[in-house]
This record gives C-alpha cells, structure tokens and sequence, in this order.
C-alpha cells in the first residue's frame, strides 16, 4: 500500500456547487477522505477535465503521445470517436486506437463509429455494418456509440441506421449526435430516435430546440469549427445540459491549450464558476458515465490543481492520484509507436487535372473561416489552353480529391476561401474517408504537393515555386510517429507557409480537411465528385 498523500487548498465541489477551504487526502489512486479546513488564500484543487467529443487523430498525435500533451493543461479524459481512423482500417483502427491509449495513465473512453462510411458517395477504407458495430458495442472498453451523422437516415427511418440505434438501446449505450442546422419538427424526430447529444450547432437558436427535445448540446471550439462565443449563454440557461469540447484541434493549438482555454474564456465573460466547471467536469461523467474522479470520499483521483479561478492557470494535474504534470511540463513517458497505414493511390500528371470546359460558368465551393459548413455559388470559368484553370486573383482555385485506396482518376472542382497567391497546399487528412485532397494556383503545383504525399504514404505539404516541405503521418495517413512537440512545431511552418503562400484562414489545413465533409453542407467535393449536402445529391460542375 502506498503512503497515503495530503493536499490542501480551497476545494472546489461542483457537484455540490460550493468552494471551501481544506485538505484532500488519497490512498490508492482514490480519494479516501475531504476535510474542511480553515480559510486559506492558496490554491484550487478542481476536479479533472474532460473533452466530451474529440477526434484524437485531428491532433495528428496518436492517443498516448495526444495524452502526454493534454495534461499539460489539466484533461484527464477524453470522450473520443475514432471515426477517422474507423474510415481507413475499420475496427482494427479503432483496437489501435484503444491498445495504444493503454500504455499510459490517461482515461480515453472510446465510442463504436456509427457512420464508416459517413455516406456512399464517397470511398472509405473501411465499412461499419451493424455486425461489426455489435460487436464493438459488446466491448468494455467502448463506451457510446459515435456521432449520428446520417441525419437524414435517422429522419427516414432507414433500416441500417435503426438497426445500429437499437443496439445502442441494447446495450444501455448513450448515442452522440450530428445534426448541423437541424431545428423544429426535424430536431425533435431526430431526438426522440435516441440521440442524445449534438456538437454541430452554429446558431443558438438551433442548440435551443435541441435542448427543448431533450439533447445535450456540446459547446465545441476547435482548430477550424469555431462556436463558443455563438453557444456560451447556453451556460447560463441550461447549465445542466451543457458540456465542453473541442471536436478536432490541430497540434500547435493542442501545444497552446485545451479544454482549460474554454474555461478561462467563459470565466472571463462572467459565467458562475461552478457552471463552468460543470460543464467541463460533471456533465460529462454522468452522461456517459465516465470512471472519472469528481472530488467525492471514493472517488479516482483525477484532479488539477490550479492557481485560481480567474486566469486558471494548471500547476499540476493528477490522474489516479499519480502526477502526470507539472507547471506546464508532462511527467507521462513517450511511448515507441508501430504505424499501420491503407494506401494505394498512384502518382499523378498535370494532365490529369485538365478540364475540358463545358460552358462559361461553374459552381464554386465557398469555404467559410472557422466554420464546416459551406455556401455555393455561380463564377465564371477561367479558361486556358482548353482547360478551366484556377484563378488567384478572384480567389477560385482548383481543389482535387484523389481516392487513396484505389488507383483512380482524380475528382476536381474550385473553390474560395483559401487566398493562395501561389503553390499548393495538400493533405490526406481529409474528412471523413481521408482521401488525398489539395488546392493550389497551377496544376503542377498541385501534382507536387499530392505526389509528395504518396511518396510519403501520408501526411500534410505545402509547395511553391522554391521548396517543398511535407509533415509524414505514417499512421493511417492520419498521425505521426513523432514527439508531440516537434510535431506541433512542423506543423506550424506548414501553416506558416501557407499563410506566406496568401492564404487568410485561420487554420488552412483543418479547413482543406473538411472540404470532404459531404454530411456538412453545402457544397463539397468527394473522390466521386461535386457532391451537394442540401439535396443530398452530386451536382455538375458546369452549369449549362
């Protein structure tokens, strides 16, 4: 038996909504007894942080070195769907994912991938049907079943989709939701079907009909979705039903902060500061009923200590009463990495990326900074030596979508939003069937960057006219071998140099990301094609 460990500081109960001088004693991992003290001006001992709905392979991290980072900023557990790589390797992706998760003292709760593929319009490396989602849900170690985003599956009843809610049912499993824009009628269908929870919302109005019919709604801010300040007064109105998230976070903002960064936020608007950790804490432990620590006599010892609850900043973070970090440095060992990977796209030409015009105009993508969702519009083709070619002066770039499964002819189209004034950015990040996906201002560019990524049999890259520089993800396509550190170093002179290259957006590789997302509207390109979300149909490229 271990010594037992004494820590003092002001306690901050959320689940009995008070904060009170005294001392904290752990004996095994758990808390064996709280004591009230006499008022001290010290610390803050608060219950650990949970992300309640994250990607862990949008870090590009995979789960044990994505922990080693985490802790840094007071999470100790992540509500996590393993849907990218599900897409790629199917439920031996997600054993990965668990397996590694494993080799540290972190608390991922995994959910079985309820949409792989996310449609039939595009090409996966995998398929979840509901024998394999049956077989997860049997699993301890799978704690919910992952985001609905078949909405419209969901609303018409298709047998597949029911069949996969049922077994949710089945196995007393809370079911995640994914519903971007739904409001009303549809909300309350989609609701009453099982689904519990949703991280889409964009309009508070729309979070508020979800509410009314019973879901939870995660406020998500991200690398590129960006809906806190839209959703916070949520927190005031219906603290119960509120919990944090941050969806997908890119590595350099991972390095930055987490969930910690949505709590000095909603302090600093003058949120109740047991709202606001509720919603990071508790809400999630009880909805998903998470094994985690809430500051109760036998709980796990999951906690953070911080300097107080204005600036909140982590002094150290505990997880079954073991110190995982301290003052902004992980004390959680690196773990050696085995890559798995699904990759066979062949090279491509210039050539390939020629479009014969078909009239004098084209629907363009129009990409929104900070958001998934799309709009669509009407230009004219730029065309040269008979071929519709991108145009950086009014911002129309080509953007190609390779299938990285199967040789294949590519998929084009253009969009707006990325800025480019030169080269090409690419990616096989991609939601949600992680195909190869790039934009850029001349099509040899383009070949360039997308080239680089095959060679490499995954990654991110940028070219230009004078370099080229590429981030390998041997993983899956989807994560890197490398310390997480480093990795968020590599990837911000990736995003540096797109921004020299012009591009204005935030986060230009997680918004390339979702350029893919057909279950997003409106406008999005797939392996197949010009897909549009609002009718739920491919569209012509040309409009004749």
């Amino acid at each position: 038996m271990k010594k037992e460990q004494v820590f003092s500081g002001n306690i901050a109960d959320v689940m009995r909504r008070e904060i009170y001088p005294g001392s904290v004693s752990i004996r095994d991992g758990k808390i064996h007894k709280i004591v009230r003290g006499k008022n001290t001006s010290g610390h803050y001992i608060v219950p650990g942080l949970i992300d309640a709905h994250i990607h862990i392979e949008s870090s590009m991290l995979v789960p044990s070195e994505f922990a080693r980072v985490a802790v840094t900023h007071g999470t100790v557990a992540s509500v996590s769907d393993p849907h990218e790589i599900a897409n790629v390797l199917g439920t031996e992706g997600i054993k990965y994912m668990i397996a590694n998760g494993k080799k540290v003292p972190f608390k991922f709760y995994f959910g079985a991938s309820s949409c792989v593929p996310a449609t039939g319009f595009e090409t996966s490396g995998a398929r979840l049907g509901a024998d394999a989602i049956e077989e997860l849900l049997q699993q301890n170690d799978i704690k919910y079943l992952s985001e609905m985003m078949n909405y419209p599956g969901v609303l018409h009843k298709d047998p597949e989709v029911m069949t996969k809610l049922d077994m949710a049912k089945k196995y007393a499993r809370p079911v995640d939701g994914h519903a971007p824009g739904l409001k009303g009628k549809e909300a309350k269908a989609y609701a009453e079907a099982g689904i519990s929870t949703d991280h889409e919302c964009y309009q508070l109005d729309e979070a508020r009909d979800k509410i009314r019919y019973g879901m939870k709604i995660l406020i998500r801010e991200g690398s590129a979705a960006k809906n806190f300040d839209e959703l916070i007064p949520l927190l005031a109105e219906y603290p119960a039903q509120v919990m944090f998230c941050s969806d997908d976070r890119h590595p350099d903002d991972l390095v930055r902060n987490h969930i910690n960064d949505h709590i000095k936020r909603a302090l600093a608007k003058g949120y109740d500061p047991m709202d606001v950790l509720r919603a990071a804490t508790c809400n999630p432990v009880m909805h998903y009923g998470l094994d985690c620590g809430l500051l109760r006599e036998g709980d796990p010892a999951d906690f953070i200590i911080a300097d107080n609850l204005e600036e909140f900043n982590m002094l150290e973070t505990y997880i079954n009463g073991e110190p995982v970090a301290r003052n902004g440095k992980s004390l959680i060992p690196q773990q050696e990495v085995t890559a798995v990977n699904n990759f066979s796209a062949t090279r491509l030409s210039p050539k390939d990326l020629i479009i014969p015009p078909e009239s004098d105009t084209i629907r363009v993508i129009h990409a929104l900074d900070g958001q998934l969702i799309t709009q669509s519009f009407l230009a004219p083709a730029t065309i040269q030596n008979h071929s519709v070619v991108s145009n950086p002066e009014t911002d129309i770039l080509k953007m190609v979508v390779l299938n990285r499964y199967t040789p294949s002819p590519p998929a084009l189209a253009f969009v707006k939003g990325f800025g480019l004034k030169q080269g090409a950015i690419a990616s096989t990040v991609a939601h949600d069937s992680h195909n190869i996906i790039a934009v850029g201002t001349t099509d040899g560019e383009i070949v360039s960057a997308i080239n680089l990524l095959i060679e490499n049999q995954g990654g991110i890259a940028t070219v230009d006219r004078s370099s080229k520089t590429v981030l390998p993800l041997p993983v899956a396509g989807l994560m890197t071998t490398m310390d997480g550190w480093r990795t968020a170093e590599k990837y911000a002179q990736l995003d540096k140099q797109a921004k020299e290259m012009g591009s204005t957006l935030h986060a230009p590789f997680m918004t390339l990301s979702f350029m893919a997302l057909l279950v997003i509207p409106r406008l999005k390109l797939s392996d197949k094609g010009l897909f549009d979300g609002k009718t739920f149909a491919f569209t012509d490229l040309f409009v004749i």
